[in-house]
């Protein structure tokens, strides 16, 4: 396929496959990394990905083994393909803008448009034109920095970012937002893990993760929850699988089968490409979506039941006097609960949960993993909350091979929340801010990406800059964002690659092409070096090592701390020219504005990196009551009318974030196609469907809208009753703006009511 073209579907579907990776990963990496550029170049990347002085993969969170056990090939097939999809010899210059209008790209799918290759040179589309021109990066950023500086106020201005960003360009973005004066910071976590943070911070009093590579590796038991390893992060599968081999055992709990949690054919071993692979789940727990909440509040009262029973013996009485509170009121609400409401929730008998509660009384230590199948629930916030519950009854907190595990996907999400890319900082982060560079800011908290959105149709919010990501793709309601954001005086984007985000425009409109994680980045003759940090608190460094695709690009940190003189002046007093000189003084201020970051340039030399204490492991609670909280949460679940179904969003195998590499998902059997719904046979044959069926899937909000995707094809597959699965973003448009989780704003895209309406039935 022509990468000229804009592929359309050809549907073949085969069985879906029952283990993953082994020696056709490795191909498909390699196959798809050559089609994007140079053996040469994909050597380099290769060798160079994930290694103690190489580049940081720029597509998960997971975690680097220490670096005395780190095998050469330290990636996945989706790294391979994510880094040397950056690293593409494809260029897309002034010529290609010539050629095309932006009505014209509007129209183009996201395969095509990233499939164009590199960015590399400024461009701007002005208001009386519909094609995108070459700008100087001077005469680019004194526009933008004019257009600052003639809003009303600093809080009509957005700064958004995606995990891409690095820690010191994130540092500076939130430092320049905060001088500026507004703390309208949306980022990519508002979508996808603010649930966890939301519910870890109110029961532990930090927000992030607890456990390491090392607790994965010990742990008894692992529940793994509401997310897809093999696909969304499957160097995990290696971790399960060491797990496995020391003793442990695996619970999967998902509304799909998922071919990495079934077995895993490690290709660095011989057993994982001759022979069987590991098995990775002992028990699968088939859920209906939305129905986890109700599955760890009945684990919760069997657990209550056994010690009952055997009293003394099954909670840990000592760690719930010393370190927790609220356990009476806790239990006294958790023996309300109705077997018949857990089953209707969960679609799971009562035996299937009591094997697991088995399961967990014959562990000495258990560690929660889970991903975007909670946090994107309307109760996500209240399962985190009732997992941590489950947790702390036997003592599973701050102890090897026990903890909480937030899987998170973009490679430096949970950086960007350390560097205070968040609308609501503590005032004690901004405290740090004032001392350290002589300037008050706003404490008022700021706009999420979802209020972001609305602020932008009320014409409260009439600037947006984009660093990194894909915005217009990423978030709910995609009519409605779509108008938000053409509503816009200005749209900016700081990016590597062309996305749908470029297509949808403010008034005017900037593209700013920056340098990608794997180009060298050279300052007054001397080369840079950025830092990340991964899902379980390790920050290390991360050195490009590619030529840049262009002369005229520039840094993230570049590009920000030229526009932040242009806006600022110096007032206040920032050394924004010294931060572009040498990103080694970004990171001294961060060791004094960041806790846990003293000393960051030494200790960040180490190959290894270093990793941020988490509080829990020390037995430190930072709640109100200075321990650990035990939550009442209320029964809730997706109960979905007569005709309807619920259905979760999910990215494809050949895809990364809202971006597809391919229009295959090999281990789910979908080839050559997006637009499909994957329905269990038996729901097919109740709405009178049949396998194949062309349908618009549709949702209807209590605000009256019928929102529709159109022309999608019925696949028969195991998927729970009930629920229905479809590839983001195509199915982006039906999660209503309106549709949040509660406590943490997350739009719910993996609870969606729908109903799958036959094409021919339509006037």
């Amino acid at each position: 396929m022509s990468v000229m073209q804009d592929p359309s579907d050809d549907l073949k579907v085969t069985p879906p496959k029952k283990w993953a990776t082994g020696a056709p990963a490795v191909a498909h990496a390699i196959q798809y990394s050559l089609s994007q550029t140079s053996p040469k170049r994909t050597a380099l990347t290769l060798l160079n990905l994930n290694q103690g002085k190489g580049i940081d993969c720029p597509g998960c969170a997971w975690p680097d083994p220490d670096p005395n056990h780190r095998p050469m090939n330290e990636y996945c097939e989706n790294g391979a393909k994510h880094v040397n999809d950056e690293a593409t010899s494809k260029r897309v210059t002034r010529e290609f803008f010539r050629q095309h209008s932006v009505s014209e790209l509007d129209e183009k799918s996201d395969y095509w448009l990233n499939q164009q290759g590199r960015l590399t040179e400024p461009m701007i589309k002005r208001s009386d034109s519909d094609f995108y021109e070459p700008i100087g990066w001077d005469e680019a950023l004194d526009l933008i920095a004019g257009e600052l500086r003639s809003l009303d106020s600093p809080n009509e201005a957005l700064f958004y970012t995606s995990g891409r960003l690095s820690n010191e360009a994130a540092f500076l973005l939130q430092l320049f937002a905060r001088a500026y004066g507004t703390n309208n910071l949306p980022d990519c976590s508002n979508m996808c893990h603010e649930s966890s943070g939301s519910a870890m911070q109110q029961t532990l009093g930090v927000g992030k993760g607890s456990v390491s590579l090392d607790d994965l590796h010990q742990s008894d038991l692992i529940f793994v929850i509401g997310q897809n390893p093999g696909t969304n992060h499957p160097r995990m599968l290696s971790a399960l699988e060491i797990a496995k081999r020391n003793g442990g055992e695996v619970v999967a709990v998902n509304p799909l089968p998922e071919a990495g949690l079934m077995r895993f054919k490690n290709p660095q071993k011989v057993r994982g490409v001759l022979g069987r692979g590991t098995e990775i789940a002992d028990q699968f727990l088939q859920i209906r979506p939305g129905g986890d909440l109700s599955l760890f509040k009945a684990l919760n009262l069997l657990l209550l039941e056994a010690e009952d029973a055997n009293p003394g013996t099954v909670l840990d009485h000592e760690f719930i006097r010393t370190h927790t509170n609220g356990f009476e009121e806790f239990a006294r609400r958790a023996r309300e609960l109705s077997w018949d409401q857990v089953h209707a929730a969960t679609g799971l008998t009562r035996a299937e949960i009591e094997q697991v509660r088995d399961r967990v009384l014959a562990s000495n230590s258990v560690i929660a993993c889970w991903a975007m199948g909670l946090t994107q629930q309307k109760h996500g916030v209240a399962t985190i909350r009732e997992i941590v519950n489950f947790l702390m009854l036997r003592g599973n907190l701050g102890k090897p091979g026990a903890g909480v595990c937030p899987v998170r996907g973009h490679s430096n999400v949970q950086g960007d929340r350390t560097m205070g890319i968040w609308e609501r900082m503590p005032q004690s982060f901004l405290d740090s801010i004032e001392a350290e560079f002589g300037f008050t800011p706003p404490s008022e908290h700021g706009l999420d990406s979802v209020d972001s959105i609305r602020a932008m149709l009320d014409g409260r919010a009439r600037f947006f800059l984009g660093v990194a990501g894909n915005f217009v793709r990423a978030t709910p309601d995609s009519e409605v964002t779509e108008k938000a954001l053409r509503q816009c005086r200005m749209t900016a984007h700081i990016s590597t690659k062309l996305n749908r985000s470029h297509t949808v425009c403010g008034e005017t409109a900037l593209i700013l092409p920056t340098l990608g994680r794997s180009d060298r980045d050279v300052q007054n003759g001397v080369e840079q070096f950025v830092t990340v940090e991964d899902s379980m608190s390790m920050v290390h460094a991360s050195f490009g090592r590619l030529e840049p695709a262009s002369e005229s690009l520039l840094s993230e940190v570049s590009i920000l701390s030229r526009l932040a003189r242009r806006v600022l002046g110096d007032s206040p007093e920032i050394p924004w020219e010294s931060f572009e000189e040498n990103y080694d003084a970004i990171r001294d201020r961060i060791s004094r504005v960041v806790p846990d970051f003293e000393d960051f340039n030494r200790r960040v030399a180490d190959p290894a990196g270093f990793r941020l204490p988490n509080p829990v492991n020390r037995g430190e609670f930072r709640t109100a009551s200075g321990k650990a909280e035990f939550s009442t949460n209320e029964f809730e679940w997706l109960d979905a009318p007569e005709g309807y179904l619920v259905l979760q969003s999910l990215r494809s195998h050949d895809q990364w974030n809202t971006i597809p590499y391919a229009m295959d998902d090999r281990y789910r059997g979908i080839h050559n196609a997006r637009r499909v719904v994957l329905v269990n046979p038996d729901d097919i044959a109740e709405l009178g469907l049949t396998d194949r069926a062309e349908v618009d899937l549709v949702s209807v909000w209590h605000d009256g809208v019928e929102r529709r995707a159109p022309s999608f094809t019925v696949v028969s597959y195991p998927a729970a009753r009930g629920s229905a699965a479809a590839y983001y973003p195509e199915t982006n448009v039906l999660v209503p703006l309106d549709s949040v989780a509660d406590v943490s704003n997350t739009p719910t895209s993996k609870g969606v009511i729908v109903r799958l309406e036959p094409v021919a039935q339509q006037s």
